[in-house]
């Protein structure tokens, strides 16, 4: 999901209203209209840095439980954070905190913690929505799969472990393309509601909305756009079809398999969730945009990544996979169109231009930014309005590059 949702749903407005009401004619096991009501409102700016906390108490959703020894995070000698200018203005923490929009943020320097801010009553047992950060433990995923021999190379083609596929743009694809956003599928992430839904929209609304359908179920019947591994294009759908490919090649739900082989081992303090798609007790977990987790099990994510796939002195990732998936490919400049990050790996970004870092990034303000040079790892979850300034994800930034490289007390 891109910022170009927000703009939909925003310039939406009451176009939205149609396609609740028809919700009241959905199947006996679907949401109810109040329920359908309720949803919507996940998206509205006055509310969001409450509707952004768990998400289960509204939408479906498939557990993850916790298991094993809790990896305990250390505290270190808590760090002075940075002030922040911009323009004529100076502020501490509290005012950029407020600023961009946060709710939750954590700092780790050299595995322990050194600064923890919880925000708008929220707290340590707050789940947090992750949106697309989501991406990036699907990709994690993959590459236990893979370590596992269920998937058998990057380079096999999507149709080989979901035969629905073949058929369709996916046909060609190999699970490298994907994980890359090069699918070569005709699929734009752009979220037109109203009386003529784009594809993306109609997915929306069906899926996680009413619950009629399943995320990936287009991806059967999509076209092809471009050739598989030439040209990037964002797309959550192909996520959702790397979730399918998971689930068969694992022989196991989604939410199984991150429980026993992520969740787990990784030595996680709380339960966390998969938000799902499809008919109540049917669907799949959406794994494109949708896990929820405390900010502390948030920020164990990262350190496993700085760690290369290490946690709590467990290799739980397979070594050399977080190196793979944050081998980037850099974004070519598109004339006439901005673009707002440096460039792309397996479903992980690369924005800035600090050398190796890399992060998961989630629609509305939502990071795990890890800055391998200075040993650093932060977890900032956001409610950031439907439009977002120009200047926002340019100042997150900055602050961060400052966190970065701000010293704690020896």
């Amino acid at each position: 999901m891109s910022v170009r949702f927000w703009q939909a749903v925003l310039a939406a407005g009451v176009a939205l209203a149609p396609i609740a009401a028809s919700a009241q004619s959905a199947a006996p096991a679907g949401p109810s209209a109040a329920v359908i009501s309720m949803r919507e409102q996940w998206l509205n700016p006055a509310v969001n840095s409450f509707t952004f906390r768990d998400t289960d108490k509204v939408f479906e959703s498939r557990a993850v439980p916790r298991s094993g020894p809790v990896w305990p995070l250390a505290n270190g000698a808590p760090l002075a954070m940075p002030a922040h200018s911009t323009g004529s203005m100076a502020m501490g923490y509290d005012g950029w905190a407020d600023r961009t929009f946060t709710n939750a943020l954590l700092v780790m320097k050299d595995g322990k913690v050194v600064f923890e801010d919880y925000r708008n009553k929220s707290g340590a047992a707050t789940h947090f929505i992750s949106f697309s950060m989501a991406k990036t433990i699907t990709a994690l995923l993959v590459g236990i799969a893979l370590d596992e021999h269920k998937i058998r190379s990057l380079d096999d083609k999507a149709g080989d472990y979901v035969p629905e596929l073949k058929a369709g743009g996916y046909g060609d694809a190999t699970i490298r393309q994907i994980l890359q956003m090069r699918s070569g599928v005709d699929y734009e992430e752009r979220y037109d509601f109203g009386e003529h839904p784009s594809l993306a929209a109609t997915i929306h609304m069906n899926a996680i909305v009413r619950n009629k359908m399943r995320f990936a179920d287009p991806a059967v019947t999509i076209g092809k756009k471009t050739v598989p591994g030439s040209t990037f294009n964002y797309a959550t759908l192909d996520t959702a079809v790397l979730g399918w490919i998971l689930e068969r090649a694992t022989g196991e739900k989604l939410e199984t398999y991150t429980a026993s082989h992520l969740w787990g081992p990784l030595g996680a303090e709380t339960d966390a969730f998969w938000m799902a798609d499809g008919p109540p007790g049917v669907g799949r977990a959406l794994n494109g945009m949708g896990y929820n987790a405390v900010l502390r099990d948030f920020a164990r994510l990262g350190q496993l990544m700085l760690d290369g796939g290490m946690a709590n002195g467990k290799q739980v990732v397979p070594a050399g996979w977080v190196k793979q998936m944050t081998t980037m490919i850099p974004f070519t400049p598109v004339p006439g169109r901005k673009t707002e990050f440096e460039g792309y790996g397996y479903q992980t970004w690369q924005v800035d231009k600090e050398p190796g870092a890399f992060s998961a990034v989630g629609l509305a303000g939502q990071f795990i930014y890890v800055h391998p040079s200075t040993r650093t790892v932060i977890v900032k979850l956001s409610y950031n309005p439907p439009v977002e300034p120009e200047w926002l994800t340019p100042e997150v930034l900055s602050y961060f590059h400052a966190i970065a490289h701000t010293p704690t007390p020896k």
